[in-house]
């Protein structure tokens, strides 16, 4: 079966959905592919027991490491992506993110790009994501034209006493940006919305804000259950010609003028290698043979802080965080990384993370437990790579920077016991945890070292963008989302110039 469009976008997640709404004016008939089908209200939908321990929404697709074993990555695949799922957390990189700067175990090369250049696409993307803040609690906050334009999700009481403990414990505790109408969210049930599937309107995942704009234009449609598997050039490789997907058990192809991959970091880079050609024997928009190199994911870590004294009485917890230590560790003077809240962690969630501990227990832990997520900058390294064998995704790896990750452990369980936590317990995320994944079709300026250009357009071939993670050249130490979607509007202002003819 063939089909035509003018612009074809793989993936309907941040990076795609963003980018059909920067383009949706632009008259051109844009069709997004994606492999999922939207995600259906069902009970199951706030089912802490169906969600975290029986995995009900958890795909069974299978990558391979390269020591051999196969693993669940956690990928979803619904319209909307991973989003659908996130967190919500829509931090910009701070200023510092986007210069080289030394770490204690390697060097960040900073971007092609500086936080200025970056900054007026950040207020686009928050406004389309109906991101929640405020920019006067964050010391490492970065310049901004102008203030949020919604007041910050509020803490809950159980929140905002231990937002006060914090303060005592001498940090500066700041409330998230979020991407949540908590009304809309909490009118649903009773539940917080981090690992939650996004069924309705309070989470405003790429489905909800983007997606639904650029739907509303005549001239946009999306294409679900249509699993890309290739793209097509021209017989001298110099432009892609069709995108070539299963639905329905049968192959088809839709050509365009532009085609632009969004499958998220992982996925976007095993369709470039599996397009292959005569041409492009590599990979497409791999002659700096760096498709797939670079990959990051983050050095995470789960901290659980119990006070037997003060009951969490919270719902959905998660609006705070400090960054006290991202820039400078106060001893060795280097950077160590973000810490954020966790969703609440009810018994039944707990439970899935400790199968070994009994059910009565696990409830009596989160009755007085807090959870923190402690996240640190991943370097890239082109030896950490996606590869495809025998049409399977194979996944390698190298961690990097783990010293400072391990310091900001330190530093963070020093801060909760001053604030007052007599336990403080930890779960570092090991190596086959894909949460982050970004960096496998990097951005610059040089064709020899990147993929794409500041335009997200590829160096090698003229019509083709990448505008997911992949195109990160860093992790930073913040949740990538609003990056991601601030390059894709920044990609389509690029595009919609070159449809108008004349210089971005």
């Amino acid at each position: 079966m063939q089909q035509v469009a003018d612009i074809v976008i793989i993936g309907s997640g941040i990076g795609g959905s963003s980018l059909a709404y920067s383009l949706a004016g632009c008259g051109k008939r844009i069709v997004i592919l994606e492999r999922g089908e939207y995600l259906k209200d069902t009970p199951e939908a706030r089912d802490d027991v169906a969600i975290f321990q029986k995995g009900f929404y958890r795909s069974t697709e299978e990558w391979l490491g390269t020591d051999g074993q196969s693993f669940l990555p956690g990928n979803y695949y619904y319209v909307g992506g991973n989003s659908k799922f996130f967190g919500a957390v829509m931090y910009r990189y701070r200023a510092e993110d986007f210069a080289p700067r030394q770490h204690m175990e390697g060097r960040s090369p900073g971007w092609p790009l500086s936080y200025a250049d970056m900054e007026p696409w950040y207020e686009r993307a928050e406004e389309i994501y109906s991101v929640r803040g405020t920019a006067e609690q964050d010391p490492t906050e970065p310049p901004r034209s102008h203030p949020y334009r919604f007041l910050a999700v509020p803490d809950e009481p159980a929140i905002a006493a231990v937002r006060q403990r914090l303060h005592k414990a001498g940090v500066h505790p700041a409330s998230l940006p979020l991407a949540i109408d908590i009304e809309e969210w909490l009118r649903r049930a009773k539940t917080g919305w981090d690992a939650f599937p996004n069924t309705g309107r309070g989470k405003i995942d790429a489905e909800v804000g983007p997606l639904t704009s650029a739907l509303a234009h005549p001239n946009v449609s999306v294409i679900t259950g249509a699993n890309a598997v290739r793209l097509e050039t021209d017989p001298p490789g110099t432009k892609v010609t069709a995108a070539v997907f299963i639905k329905e058990g049968r192959e088809q192809w839709i050509g365009a003028e532009i085609f632009a991959v969004a499958a998220g970091a992982v996925q976007s880079a095993a369709l470039l290698l599996r397009s292959a050609n005569d041409a492009h024997p590599r990979g497409l928009a791999n002659s700096s043979d760096q498709v797939g190199r670079n990959f990051m994911n983050h050095n995470t870590t789960a901290m659980l802080t119990i006070d037997p004294r003060a009951r969490n009485t919270a719902v959905y917890q998660k609006t705070l965080a400090f960054n006290d230590f991202y820039n400078k560790d106060p001893d060795s003077g280097f950077p160590l990384g973000n810490v954020q809240l966790l969703g609440h962690i009810t018994g039944n969630i707990l439970k899935a993370q400790t199968p070994t501990v009994p059910a009565w227990m696990a409830g009596l832990m989160a009755r007085y437990a807090y959870g923190w997520f402690l996240t640190s900058e991943d370097l890239p390294n082109p030896e950490s790579r996606v590869m495809v064998r025998d049409g399977k995704i194979v996944m390698h790896w190298v961690r990097s920077n783990m010293r400072a990750h391990e310091t900001l452990i330190k530093r963070t369980r020093d801060v909760m016991r001053r604030a007052g936590f007599p336990i403080v317990l930890t779960r570092t995320f090991g190596r086959k945890t894909t949460s982050h994944q970004c960096g496998t079709a990097r951005l610059g300026d040089d064709p020899k070292s990147s993929v794409v250009s500041l335009d997200c357009r590829a160096h090698d071939l003229d019509n083709l963008y990448v505008t997911d993670a992949s195109v990160l050249p860093t992790s930073a130490a913040v949740n990538p989302a609003l990056t991601i979607a601030a390059l894709a509007i920044k990609a389509g202002h690029s595009i919609k110039a070159r449809f108008d003819g004349r210089e971005d």
